[in-house]
């Protein structure tokens, strides 16, 4: 089949398009997908940069050892080569031994957050494109309960716009537990998750005001934030201490300490990214005086892609797709993905 190898950790040259990797085939509890449309997330740069490795500094690694061996989501070796790709719209083709064939010719999204691989649990859980194959290739199997029946008119391009970002929006939201008429802060606000964030966030009837850059102000307005920072303004002297009850953080850098001012006594913190710097400068007296909850988000509550599903099919939510390219020009979604020009998502079509 035709896809994409990553061979190790690195620039884009370790990206590999071939036309002659095996195709897989679906184990007893698992479906086989022909991809139709894969999105292009910052978790697939990070992983082949080897970003998520503490032990990294600021130089890419290579290899397997020192530098790149915690360099995935679980903080394990990350095995070459791998299919990357964690967000999958496709059509089930085949099944195995114990599903049922009913299931053959299913549109489906891809869950990305996977609790079962080859009919073993998994926990921690693994990501697809990380720990296993993902969906930069023609084909890829996952077990059959993380493949979930899709029936919406948006096509596979607009709908694998949606798996990562959207999953990790809600997730969010669900773990700070955000309400209707809360006041919620969303910094990195024209990303994939950020834009999914602000759209999830006002589905609830909650407040938004959304940090981005000035040119991508009437996009992010579009979407509904209601008030739209500068990411260079303190949000805490510019919305007033105490002010906010949900903070969605996806930058981090050295805004943080800002963020914590602006959250009310008893208010939530939550990220999922640091595209800003992961590290940070915590006044533990702020934490602790306010009372406040510091949320990591990253594995997936088993309701969150339920959810979704459910959100997309009632056509709460709306894709932002900003570009496609075809699979083999992956190097140049990638390069055009971090230039951060864009609004929403890139996706590649097969």
């Amino acid at each position: 089949m035709r896809g994409v190898w990553l061979t190790g950790h690195g620039d884009v040259d370790k990206l590999q398009y071939r036309d002659d990797i095996p195709t897989p085939t679906a184990g007893r509890a698992d479906v086989l997908i022909r991809v139709g449309g894969a999105g292009v997330n910052n978790t697939d740069i990070n992983t082949r940069l080897a970003w998520y490795s503490k032990q990294r500094g600021d130089a890419p690694a290579d290899g397997q050892s020192g530098a790149s061996a915690d360099a995935t989501w679980t903080g394990a070796p990350l095995q070459f080569p791998r299919i990357q790709g964690i967000d999958v719209c496709g059509q089930i083709v085949a099944v195995g031994d114990g599903i049922s064939s009913d299931r053959i010719g299913e549109r489906v999204l891809v869950e990305p957050c996977l609790r079962e691989a080859g009919g073993q649990p998994l926990d921690p859980p693994w990501f697809l494109g990380s720990e296993c194959d993902g969906g930069f290739a023609e084909y890829v199997v996952v077990a059959s309960r993380h493949a979930h029946r899709i029936d919406s008119p948006l096509s596979d391009v607009e709908l694998a716009s949606f798996p990562c970002s959207y999953s990790t929006a809600e997730n969010l939201l669900q773990r700070t537990r955000l309400e209707a008429e809360q006041r919620v802060l969303i910094t990195g606000a024209s990303g994939g998750v950020g834009s999914a964030a602000i759209q999830l966030a006002r589905m609830r009837g909650a407040e938004v005001i959304a940090v981005t850059s000035p040119a991508k102000a009437d996009a992010v307005r579009a979407l509904g934030a209601r008030q739209v920072l500068s990411r260079r303004d303190n949000p805490a002297e510019v919305l007033g201490r105490d002010s906010v009850d949900v903070v969605i953080d996806l930058v981090a850098g050295a805004a943080f300490p800002s963020l914590l001012d602006v959250l009310r006594p008893g208010g939530r913190y939550g990220t999922s990214g640091a595209i800003a710097g992961a590290l940070v400068e915590l006044d533990v007296r702020t934490l602790y005086l306010k009372d406040l909850a510091l949320l990591g988000c990253t594995a997936l509550e088993p309701e969150v892609f339920p959810a979704l599903v459910d959100y997309i099919e009632q056509g709460r939510i709306r894709p932002l797709v900003s570009r496609t390219f075809p699979l083999e020009r992956i190097a140049d979604a990638q390069a055009a993905f971090q230039t951060k020009q864009h609004v929403g998502k890139l996706v590649l079509t097969l």
